[in-house]
């Protein structure tokens, strides 16, 4: 009774797991593996690079970079907000309120 009620799952998964095994082999063993100097350059935006790629460089990139994960988990907390207006109690706006100045301050001292 067991079995037969999650036989499809069953079948599913085991269908897929050798499906993507198979998949992963073939790409393993049709592509090639030659590199040429152009692939093992440095890529900088299709221009030639100008330096080393391994020199160190400003740490505010990574400050601006965590900041823009940081605004787009932002509009992820919005859109629920958005969606439930309608029932949320006033203490519940309030607290978005106060997320949205929060982030302000911080786009502003950014």
């Amino acid at each position: 009774m067991f079995l037969t009620s999650y036989f499809s799952i069953l079948l599913f998964l085991a269908f897929s797991i050798a499906l993507s095994t198979i998949i992963f082999f073939l790409s393993f063993f049709i592509t090639s593996k030659l590199d040429d100097a152009e692939k093992l350059t440095a890529y900088e935006c299709g221009f030639n690079p100008f330096s080393d790629s391994r020199t160190e460089f400003d740490v505010k990139f990574y400050i601006i970079a965590i900041l823009f994960i940081v605004f787009d988990l932002e509009i992820s907390f919005l859109f629920p907000f958005s969606v439930c207006l309608d029932i949320l109690p006033v203490v519940a706006i309030y607290c978005m309120l106060f997320f949205l100045f929060e982030l302000t301050i911080g786009f502003y001292y950014a």
